[in-house]
């Protein structure tokens, strides 16, 4: 799809009523084959790539700024263009879950199921900051930079951190591939840049929006599979999307990481099956 001169890529298998999958970083529709595989006989799957990462176009910081509002704007651009007006359901992790919740909450009509998957959808619960490797990434910036694009340390320790079981060579290949060269690597270290910490920064008060308004979502049915051993979303996280939504479905997956999806992805395309149906 073009998206003001950008091409924003996207997978679209199967027939029926919609599920949108929505990545993070630095993950990209790829984390999604295995679930869109699984449901795609039964069910239209979509699975975008935000810009700068997939198959999407990889443009600098002046083409385009890489905030939350823009993925938010981008993500309902793309829904509009595929004309899924209703029984949407959204599978969520890492980023995407903010993403996601900000797009239900400006079109809950259109929205019939929540699946969140190691993520949030508010600010970190209680007085918990943000883990030191991304506070490093994010406030030092000038050291971090040469990093993360010369080196791609963020994609790449992913590989190893973000697992809990491992990956074999060709997953973190598939993982890895689209950031090959520092370019292609900004947006792995922009959404990092955009988390918001307090009220001056750009996207502070659109994720504030979502926490003081998430509630209104509780009537859609929500699906929760979560990776226990996460350095980011950890217990904390699964305990305030518990305590916002209490009669939530939620599986906890004792040996299963960050990248639930890869740890355990028999049994999560299970309970996701079972809740569509």
């Amino acid at each position: 799809m073009d998206r003001n001169g950008l091409k924003y890529h996207y997978i679209d298998e199967g027939t029926g009523e919609p599920v949108i999958m929505i990545h993070g970083n630095p993950t990209w529709s790829f984390y999604f084959r295995n679930l869109i595989k699984a449901l795609s006989p039964q069910f239209r799957t979509i699975a975008p790539d935000h810009i700068g990462c997939g198959f999407s176009d990889k443009p600098d910081t002046q083409t385009y700024d890489f905030r939350l509002k823009s993925r938010v704007d981008d993500l309902e651009s793309l829904a509009d263009y595929l004309h899924l007006k209703k029984n949407i359901t959204l599978i969520v992790h890492d980023w995407g879950g903010m993403i996601g919740m900000i797009y239900a909450l400006r079109h809950p009509e259109r929205i019939s199921r929540i699946v969140v998957m190691n993520t949030s959808g508010f600010f970190p619960p209680g007085e918990k900051r943000l883990p030191l490797r991304l506070r490093f990434i994010r406030n030092f910036s000038l050291l971090a930079a040469p990093l993360v694009l010369g080196c791609n340390l963020f994609a790449y320790s992913a590989l190893y951190m973000a697992s809990r079981k491992g990956l074999s060579q060709e997953v973190k290949s598939g993982l890895i591939s689209p950031y090959n060269c520092p370019k292609n690597r900004i947006a792995t270290l922009a959404f990092v840049q955009d988390i918001p910490v307090n009220p001056k920064d750009p996207s502070y008060s659109l994720v504030k929006y979502a926490d003081e308004n998430l509630h209104k979502l509780s009537g859609i049915p929500m699906l929760i599979c979560w990776g226990r051993h996460d350095f980011v979303f950890d217990s904390d996280y699964l305990a305030e999307w518990q305590r916002r939504f209490p009669h939530a479905d939620v599986h906890l997956f004792s040996d299963a990481g960050h990248y639930v999806l890869e740890d355990a992805a028999d049994e999560v395309i299970c309970c996701v099956r079972k809740f569509l149906e």
